[in-house]
């Protein structure tokens, strides 16, 4: 049927030119935009899944920005442990050179510098943050991604708690020193240097430390040595030492021939006198000379009193009160003095206060006969040795071994860090790849197809122009009929 009306042709015309027009301008889009998924009409479905894989990407490439953060913060604290074992070195080289008796010197100028390197490794551990206060006291999660739950998506580090405490103290150095020291009990009268000598066959010899450790605070430490067969003096010593070594002390025989103990642990001593082989039966008590000491009352009794105490590193305030007993008095020095190397013990008679520093302090109480029998500045004595000049030097060494053996641990716990943040970046990466990968597979063009697509959609716009054209002149040919 031939009608003017209704072009039936030329409508079929316009609607596949609209077709193949809308066609060839997705296709331009896709080619210009490499996307094969331009708006959610292109593919719902697809688009919601890829965008769960771009958000992922997102957060792990975050989390990979997270974990080079932590990995430096560890690299940091990693470079300062090797300076502190680095001082470590030194301190150990002072503390041999003190150790011998053939060293000529003056062992105060070699403990000066002792020290001072006692100060710069709590420093630097401030700085690593591997100090009592330091930054990694705590466990710290590094957020990386790509996990199946929170949980999974982290990793912790956890260099917290005393044992990676690198500071000097951390490091049970904090009492340590090589200056001359070695105390002799009062009154002792007994060589133990007479050849062939032995001791201690019948009982045993008990000795009762009040002493001030950094892992236990102010305690009371009880040895004992012999009972069960005599004993050379090298025994003797030997013995003492296994036990006494632990808590910074030596135990040594003085030029006089006579027992001392030494070191720069704070500390008081007492024995019994159910076996005199070791000392005079007079001889009980004696408080460490190798330290700078100062006596507090002899019996100590509960009062409301402020103590302060200075030396050049700061200066502490304690407060106490009429019901404080002896053992919470020493508490509470402790925890106020303790960072700048001044400690408080119980005396030799267990019922007072001794106070002892390596280093020069002064002391006072706003009121007497309770901590100090005096009101006011308390005098400040230097360093004795009545015994062996080596005897600290000996202890320190040991403790030096002790703390080179927990630094390698410490170090080890942050190599292990390090290899974990460098696993999990590592795998973090591949994630990135693989989401991304995934992603394309389902949002990007392929360019290829669409170049072919393209041309397919100029030809048919162009065949749907040229055939609107006709379909247009077809209702002209009615005009032929009415000629």
């Amino acid at each position: 049927m031939i009608s003017i009306q209704t072009n039936v042709t030329s409508l079929f015309a316009e609607q596949n030119l609209s077709t193949n027009t809308d066609f060839q301008a997705q296709t331009i889009q896709r080619l210009t935009s490499g996307f094969r998924i331009n708006r959610s009409g292109d593919d719902a479905a697809g688009l919601a899944v890829a965008n769960g894989f771009r958000s992922s990407i997102a957060e792990l490439q975050q989390g990979v920005r997270n974990a080079n953060d932590g990995l430096s913060s560890l690299q940091i604290v990693d470079g300062g442990l090797n300076n502190i074992s680095t001082i470590l070195d030194r301190l150990k080289t002072l503390a041999t050179e003190s150790a011998s008796t053939t060293f000529s010197g003056d062992r105060n100028t070699l403990n000066t510098e002792y020290q001072s390197l006692l100060g710069e490794i709590t420093q630097q551990a401030n700085n690593i943050g591997l100090s009592a206060n330091g930054k990694y006291n705590v466990v710290n999660n590094i957020y990386i991604g790509g996990g199946n739950s929170v949980a999974n998506a982290q990793i912790s580090i956890d260099l917290s708690g005393t044992q990676n405490q690198v500071d000097s103290n951390g490091l049970g150095l904090g009492t340590t020193s090589v200056g001359a020291g070695g105390t002799a009990l009062t009154g002792n009268t007994v060589r133990l240097d007479a050849p062939g000598a032995t001791f201690l066959a019948a009982a045993a010899q008990t000795f009762t430390f009040n002493l001030y450790s950094q892992n236990g605070g102010a305690q009371a430490v009880t040895v004992s040595v012999g009972g069960s067969g005599a004993l050379t003096e090298q025994q003797v010593l030997s013995s003492l030492n296994s036990s006494l070594s632990p808590y910074g002390i030596n135990a040594s025989v003085g030029s006089n021939g006579q027992l001392n103990f030494g070191g720069s642990t704070p500390f008081t001593v007492s024995t019994t006198t159910a076996a005199t082989d070791l000392i005079a039966t007079t001889a009980t008590t004696a408080t460490n000379s190798g330290v700078y000491n100062v006596a507090g009352a002899a019996s100590y009794t509960g009062k409301a009193e402020t103590l302060t105490f200075q030396n050049g590193q700061g200066t502490a305030n304690v407060t106490l009160t009429a019901g404080d007993t002896l053992a919470s008095a020493l508490t509470k020095i402790n925890a106020q003095t303790a960072q700048f190397g001044i400690y408080a013990v119980a005396n030799s008679a267990g019922t007072g206060v001794s106070i002892q520093s390596v280093n020069n302090f002064t002391a006072s109480s706003t009121a007497g006969t309770g901590t100090f029998t005096a009101t006011g500045a308390q005098t400040t004595n230097a360093p004795n040795s009545t015994g062996t000049v080596t005897g600290n030097s000996q202890a320190a060494i040991t403790s030096i071994n002790a703390a080179i053996a927990t630094l390698g641990l410490v170090q080890g716990r942050v190599g292990a860090g390090e290899n974990k943040i460098n696993y999990a970046i590592s795998l973090a990466n591949s994630q990135v790849t693989n989401f991304s990968a995934a992603e394309s597979r389902i949002r990007d063009a392929d360019i290829a197809s669409e170049a072919a697509n393209l041309t397919k959609a100029q030809t048919l716009q162009q065949t749907s122009i040229a055939a609107l054209a006709q379909a247009n002149a077809a209702p002209a040919a009615v005009l032929k009929l009415l000629a």
